[in-house]
């Protein structure tokens, strides 16, 4: 189910989970935030709703499409949204493709880094330095290594992002409560999948986001309690690629 909120397992790089060396007593342990800031408080700090787009959409591909001048003016606006930040850390609620529920924390540095750590009982956590990302299961200590590039998070991470110039904007949405914009992207070993970013009509500020995988399988992860101005521990988004030997080697 996580694995379709990045990319097709075939794109996927399985290698051991390393094993941490044993802590010294009395050690605490390494702080997500370097400094305590007041949390800016975007509608709620209770955990949200997700909404769920109807699975019987159909969003046409057309790489012509035309849009007015209102369509562009809010593609614009989360454009702006997005490049503006630097980090944001928060909470989530995740909606799986089968309607499972799990919920958990995150924590954005860009360029390129985010740290997804997903509350117990799931095994589950998401980490990128900037290049890759590796979606760690300490149940079957295994991590599955996939290029940044390849999965739609990268259009989330971005320095800056013109989702008209830089995307394949297919549909772009709006009404009294969001601004929906929709993105498509073919790769030709893996199919079509897409990507709808939902800011708040009324603030501007990412919601949630859907991502539906080429075999039409929907993801849902909407946020709250957001910061934007905590300084994070870079220690989050760093990634042990040592080739760790398995019991049967």
């Amino acid at each position: 189910m996580t694995a379709s909120l990045l990319v097709p397992p075939a794109l996927a790089q399985a290698i051991p989970i390393p094993r941490p060396a044993p802590k010294a007593r009395d050690v605490a342990p390494v702080a997500k935030l370097l400094d305590t800031v007041e949390p800016e408080v975007t509608g709620t700090t209770q955990p949200p709703d997700p909404i769920i787009p109807d699975r019987r959409r159909n969003v046409p591909a057309n790489i012509f499409a035309t849009f007015s001048a209102d369509q562009k003016a809010a593609a614009a606006r989360v454009s702006a949204y997005l490049s503006s930040l630097r980090t944001l850390a928060g909470n989530f609620v995740q909606v799986g493709p089968d309607g499972s529920r799990s919920t958990g924390e995150f924590y954005i540095q860009k360029p390129g880094k985010v740290r997804f750590e997903y509350d117990p009982p799931s095994p589950i956590a998401m980490i990128s330095d900037g290049s890759s990302l590796v979606v760690r299961d300490t149940k079957l200590a295994t991590q599955d290594i996939y290029p940044l590039s390849q999965t739609p998070l990268r259009y989330l991470l971005s320095d800056r992002i013109d989702l008209m110039k830089d995307t394949n904007v297919v549909s772009v949405t709006s009404d009294d409560l969001y601004i929906s914009v929709t993105i498509e992207e073919k790769q030709a070993l893996i199919g079509t999948s897409r990507l709808m970013l939902m800011v708040g009509a009324k603030d501007g500020k990412l919601k949630q986001w859907t991502v539906t995988d080429p075999q039409g399988y929907d993801t849902t992860v909407a946020i709250y309690n957001l910061n934007t101005t905590a300084k994070l521990d870079p220690a989050l988004f760093k990634i042990d690629y040592t080739r760790y030997p398995t019991s049967n080697n």
